[in-house]
């Protein structure tokens, strides 16, 4: 509403406040020679201020929300945002949230898809959808999305990948992954004080982003954050390990050095090998013996649709202890160059 007043001049002027995109009151003035003009053009500019105030391109609804999360989702997944901002979609960019069509992002999902997959294409179609309900835009798209292609890669046996880490600077590292299925930002989270009695609680991360080591007192998912039983051979390594206290970290080379020191080994030995990997190659050690899916779900930390049943059962220790110890088994035979067992019992 505007407040007009008669300047000494004769000429009217209409005073108002308008909120822009971002919530921030402004105070406008606005002068003409009669009152119902200056009144006229006061509603006007109200109009459009208010219209501005709820009609945002697709750049600005993304941006609005990503900055809105920004401190309650991970560091890593607002990088995510941020990259699909930035990359993705161009062409839908500048259109208005309120006029955006299935035919505008199929013609986006069209472009992209050649140079990007699926996956990727997948993520940002689902984050402008979720973004823009937060503007009160329920998009119904029809859309499709290009093929899932099969990902192909031979990766090398558990023996292989201990034969080459094994006395190397990054041997501790990359056995917390095989063996014990950590990843990359956990592994790199693990302080002293995190291993008591041989039991070791993975509880934080540490990740790598823009060029710097963001750490977290929690972890990817809630059923990360779980106890490991260490076998003898992990805690000789992380014994030799020079330290002062508890808080200082097991393994504190930086990101860059193990993914770069990991990448030489491979290539040197002939594989295509990255450091998650390594979990890949845990799920399939535990597959091969037979270990049952709770107790596999549990060592790696994985949330998938089985998460209620870790939540409403029980896993009994005495069992849970048998499976840790069938797992090292296996890992101590390398070690040890001996065959593993091939007649692991199954469940």
């Amino acid at each position: 509403m505007a407040t007009l007043q008669q300047l000494p001049s004769g000429s009217w002027r209409a005073q108002f406040y308008v909120t822009d995109a971002d919530g921030n009151r402004t105070r406008k003035s606005i002068t003409a020679p009669t009152r119902w003009e200056a009144e006229r053009l006061a509603a006007e500019y109200i109009a459009q201020a208010e219209y501005d105030a709820t009609h945002f391109t697709v750049a600005q609804a993304l941006r609005g929300y990503i900055d809105l999360k920004r401190n309650v989702l991970s560091p890593s997944t607002i990088r995510g945002y941020d990259g699909i901002l930035s990359r993705r979609f161009p062409s839908i960019m500048s259109i208005d949230i309120h006029e955006l069509t299935s035919f505008d992002v199929q013609k986006a999902i069209n472009e992209d898809a050649l140079t990007v997959g699926r996956k990727t294409i997948s993520e940002a179609k689902n984050l402008i959808v979720t973004a823009l309900k937060l503007y009160g835009v329920h998009l119904n798209l029809s859309v499709t999305l290009p093929p899932k292609k099969p990902r192909i890669k031979n990766l090398p046996t558990a023996a292989q990948v201990i034969a080459m880490v094994r006395g190397t600077d990054i041997e501790l590292p990359c056995l917390l992954a095989l063996w014990l299925s950590l990843r990359v930002s956990e592994v790199r989270g693990l302080q002293f004080g995190d291993l008591q009695d041989g039991v070791l609680t993975v509880r934080r991360s540490k990740l790598y982003i823009g060029g710097a080591d963001v750490v977290r007192d929690v972890n990817k998912t809630f059923s990360s954050t779980r106890q490991l039983v260490l076998p003898a051979y992990l805690i000789r390594l992380i014994e030799a390990v020079p330290h002062e206290q508890d808080t200082d970290f097991i393994v504190p080379c930086n990101y860059q050095i193990i993914r770069k020191h990991l990448k030489k080994l491979a290539e040197a030995n002939g594989y295509q090998l990255t450091f998650h990997d390594l979990r890949h190659l845990n799920a399939s050690v535990m597959l091969a013996l037979g270990i049952p899916d709770k107790y596999a779900m549990e060592r790696g930390g994985w949330a998938t649709n089985s998460t209620l049943k870790a939540v409403y059962q029980h896993t009994f220790s005495e069992e849970r202890r048998r499976v840790d110890e069938q797992i090292d088994g296996f890992f101590n035979a390398i070690l040890e160059e001996k065959e593993p067992p091939q007649d692991a019992e199954k469940e």
